[in-house]
């Protein structure tokens, strides 16, 4: 007998496309997929309005599988971490993600994988220390996104709120918190999205669909590390925020941090940048640089950054680096960030530092870490440019 189909892995065409196959009409498709996404409903006994002959042959052809939790972890903070096994099957299964959700008094901000660990290496990220094994599917994307819905609106019923109002204790408030507990997604988990290009597409599409998730695609960031390519592919097939991993004012520095420079200097990167802008749902690229003491976060370079990017309409969000063993890097001290953001706000630039959160579960920025056979560990290098790209 045929594996049965992960309906996860399926947009509303593909997956009305594959009804149509099983001699099923589109607006079942729609349906389907309401009660999957929507209501994060996986038993098929309990899809209601489909017809009782469709929902016993579901059960023999299709399920609703996400990726397995592992484990839960909650912070002081509200923040919370999952680890994901994404291994099973496929040869080991020591492969897993890690995925954080981050609550806000305004906002719940979910932080999504793309890949089981990261090929391209940047020295101050824990991910890409453990190498490469796999893109993930679309599934397996969209599956924490569907993972993490069930389990917050669970643990609000259990008066853990997945919402914090400023100087109030957490707890339980389902009058008040929007009607799904992530009301944000970024693409900053483990790896590189625009390395695993349709498979994080197609899950963005399901984020974006009203018959879904109903984000708004200002509210659906993708951070890259600058593939340029990839970043004009991007803005033909679904334009959503840009946030892009700078980390340095010029090439020396960024190409001995961060090997991707080599195949895709500053200048094509920041080309790429005025480009997206014409099509972006947001009218400024958000630049993450990550504050390394000695390396990058003196003065002058914060004059340099600030010349650098006077062509791109930007935000720049300063990250105090978080420490992971033997990593080589030390975090900058705070008033030492601060004098950089100062420079960065008297030239005119919105300039922020990063809040760091859920660092006592290894939650924050530049933490994941999941766990990852590496299969490839070489130098970046260039994507040939397709016709039109």
């Amino acid at each position: 007998m045929s594996e049965r189909a992960n309906l996860l892995d399926f947009t509303l065409p593909a997956l009305t496309e594959w009804l149509a196959a099983h001699g099923e009409k589109a607006f079942r498709a729609r349906q389907l997929f309401q009660w999957i996404h929507q209501r994060g409903v996986a038993d098929f006994d309990a899809m209601t309005d489909l017809a009782k002959s469709l929902r016993e042959k579901l059960k023999g052809i299709a399920e609703v599988r996400p990726p397995a939790v592992l484990s839960e972890h909650r912070s002081a903070d509200g923040t919370v971490k999952w680890l994901f096994d994404v291994g099973a099957g496929r040869g080991s299964k020591s492969n897993a993600i890690e995925t954080v959700f981050i609550p806000e008094d305004d906002r719940g901000t979910l932080c999504v994988s793309s890949q089981v660990g990261c090929a391209l290496d940047c020295k101050f990220c824990s991910t890409g220390r453990q190498g490469f094994n796999r893109d993930l599917g679309a599934g397996e994307i969209i599956g924490q996104l569907w993972v993490a819905n069930r389990r917050l609106e669970e643990m609000e019923r259990e008066g853990f709120s997945s919402r914090l109002e400023p100087d109030e204790p957490r707890v339980s408030s389902l009058a008040s918190r929007s009607p799904r507990p992530v009301s944000n997604v970024v693409m900053m988990g483990m790896g590189e999205p625009l390395n695993n290009f349709q498979p994080v597409v197609d899950a963005m599409s399901m984020m974006l669909d009203d018959l879904a998730y109903g984000l708004s695609r200002r509210r659906v960031t993708l951070s890259t590390s600058g593939v340029v390519p990839n970043i004009r592919k991007l803005a033909e097939a679904l334009p959503v925020a840009l946030a892009v991993s700078l980390h340095a004012p010029n090439d020396e520095i960024r190409s001995r941090i961060m090997p991707v420079n080599d195949a895709y200097p500053i200048e094509e990167l920041l080309q790429a940048c005025r480009e997206y802008l014409e099509v972006s749902p947001r009218d400024f690229i958000t630049f993450e640089y990550v504050m390394l003491e000695g390396v990058n976060d003196a003065p002058e370079q914060a004059h340099e950054l600030a010349r650098l990017l006077e062509s791109v309409p930007s935000k720049v969000n300063l990250i105090p680096f978080n420490a992971f063993p033997d990593s080589g890097f030390a975090r900058t001290d705070m008033a030492r960030v601060r004098r950089f953001q100062q420079i960065l706000l008297d030239a005119g630039y919105i300039a922020t530092v990063r809040k760091t959160r859920g660092d006592d579960i290894d939650a924050a920025c530049g933490q994941l870490a999941g766990q990852v056979v590496n299969r490839m560990k070489k130098k970046y290098v260039r994507i040939q440019s397709q016709p039109g790209h």
